[in-house]
């Protein structure tokens, strides 16, 4: 059984609770707390759950399908301009260019077509919203992202070739596995290439995460409650 919607007041003391959580992952390892964004991911609940956390300063969110975020966001950027929205989930290169146009943050690029569809979009565009490429650090069959062996030629790839503004790394470990391994193994990658962005991270593991270095931890669970059925 689904748990009921939290509340407005609810949202603001899950969203200070995890602040707290992160500013103290991060002074553990002698990092500054706001060395560290928090991405409050809103897919699939309402917009009323996001303007409860737009209400007490929470300016950066995540979608994970380009359709529910064109559905949902215009009203939510009308209401609060300076909010910040990345795209987490899967792009298809068909919805490459409205993701442009509605995205500040693309996490997922995570393919040689994809990241050619975003540059030539791109070249077509004034919007050029920054890149993290995607990388698969379990090796999943089942998971988009880079393969780690591929990571540094995909990297050289899209910068180098295609131009695109990639600042970071985006990673998702194995749901059975130590995250440690995986958010250190994403850091090596990142450092190799002096990219300065890590989005790694979510409800069950972020503190490890910004012990490992992670600058974005994208949580949704923690904050806005188990996510309501798909229609």
């Amino acid at each position: 059984m689904i748990s009921p919607a939290p509340s407005s007041t609810d949202i603001a003391g899950r969203l200070g609770d995890i602040q707290a959580r992160i500013a103290a992952a991060a002074r553990a390892v002698g990092r500054a707390p706001d060395s560290v964004t928090l991405v409050a991911v809103g897919k699939t609940h309402p917009a009323e759950a996001i303007l409860a956390a737009m209400d007490v300063g929470q300016r950066v969110f995540g979608e994970n399908r380009v359709q529910e975020a064109q559905r949902k966001w215009p009203p939510l950027r009308a209401r609060c301009p300076d909010s910040r929205l990345h795209l987490i989930g899967p792009l298809q290169t068909n919805k490459v260019a409205d993701a442009l146009a509605l995205f500040d943050v693309i996490e997922t690029v995570d393919r040689p077509k994809l990241a050619r569809a975003l540059g030539a979009a791109m070249a077509k565009s004034d919007c050029r919203p920054a890149c993290y490429i995607q990388v698969n650090t379990g090796e999943e069959p089942q998971k988009a992202g880079i393969l780690p062996a591929e990571a540094d030629g995909f990297i050289a790839l899209c910068r180098d070739e295609i131009g695109l503004p990639v600042q970071g790394l985006m990673c998702i470990p194995p749901i059975a596995e130590e995250p440690a391994p995986h958010f250190a193994l994403l850091a090596e990658i990142a450092r190799r290439h002096d990219l300065p962005v890590l989005s790694m991270g979510m409800s069950g593991d972020f503190e490890t995460a910004v012990r490992l270095g992670a600058t974005h931890v994208r949580i949704g669970t923690a904050i806005f409650g188990e996510r309501p059925p798909q229609s």
